[in-house]
């Protein structure tokens, strides 16, 4: 894995931290390579129950380093083509995108700044713990830009369109307890990090077959119709009844045990 970004796994939690401190880790081509591939590795490692994502240093992300992606016009082409037949996201979307895609929780953990593409890809986390402290903003019309890391579709899930619109066009920085008002974060704290260790704790508590399944449950429902949103209900309910995670389950409820897990479903082979 580049070091540019460092993913470091204990405890069946992986810890995926942005790693360019002294530039507030924001975003070169090689560190979109490094965080994609940080995402796809984790994506297929069943032993990860939770991921946390985080930055070094001062700040979360301050997004796009402009100067460096800029000077060479190459950089732009390599951000945004795609194989239209194979790529659901280009590489600048993949960096939000992936996060979505694993079977596991993922909490984005705030701190400092988170501007941006860094906001973006807070925003593919499943979950945001801020520290009161930190500051964000949809920055991209102060340079003349749409966001196009795939902020379109997490912020629709997040709040009405007016304010995602406002958010957009203005590019204004808000903290931490605005951005927890309007529902940009899930929770905003003096030690977001310990919230989101707490967190996934309590995770690790439940079946990782109940956790996957869950969010693929909402990820592939939330838009869809009643019908569709129903049968998917019951499509996932099937395979998670009477599987030995459920049994494990209702064997430690029943009986107060504490009898290990298995590893968690491969999705891919839905």
């Amino acid at each position: 894995m580049s070091e540019l970004v460092r993913v470091i796994s204990e405890d069946q939690i992986a810890t995926v931290t942005l790693n360019r401190p002294e530039q507030y880790n924001s975003l070169t081509i090689p560190m979109f390579e490094a965080i994609r591939d940080a995402a796809l590795s984790l994506r297929e490692d069943r032993d990860i129950r939770a991921v946390i994502l985080c930055g070094e240093g001062k700040g979360f992300c301050s997004g796009l380093d402009v100067p460096s992606v800029i000077k060479n016009p190459a950089n732009v082409y390599a951000l945004l083509k795609r194989d239209e037949t194979e790529q659901v996201a280009n590489l600048a979307q993949e960096v939000c995108y992936l996060w979505r895609t694993l079977p596991v929780p993922v909490i984005a953990v705030t701190h400092g700044v988170c501007y941006g593409g860094g906001l973006q890809i807070a925003l593919g986390a499943d979950f945001r713990y801020s520290h009161t402290e930190c500051r964000f903003s949809v920055m991209e019309s102060q340079w003349g830009l749409i966001p196009d890391m795939g902020g379109s579709i997490c912020l629709r899930e997040l709040m009405p369109i007016d304010i995602a619109k406002e958010l957009t066009m203005t590019g204004k920085v808000i903290d931490a307890a605005e951005a927890k008002s309007i529902h940009l974060v899930t929770h905003v704290s003096h030690d977001p990090m310990e919230d989101a260790l707490d967190f996934c704790r309590t995770i690790k508590e439940r079946s990782p077959d109940a956790m996957s399944y869950a969010k693929k449950l909402f990820q592939e429902s939330w838009h869809e119709s009643e019908k569709s949103a129903l049968h998917l209900e019951t499509k996932l309910q099937k395979k998670v009844l009477g599987r030995p995670n459920h049994l494990i389950t209702v064997f430690n409820r029943l009986f107060k045990k504490q009898v290990s897990y298995r590893r968690r479903p491969d999705l891919t082979i839905d």
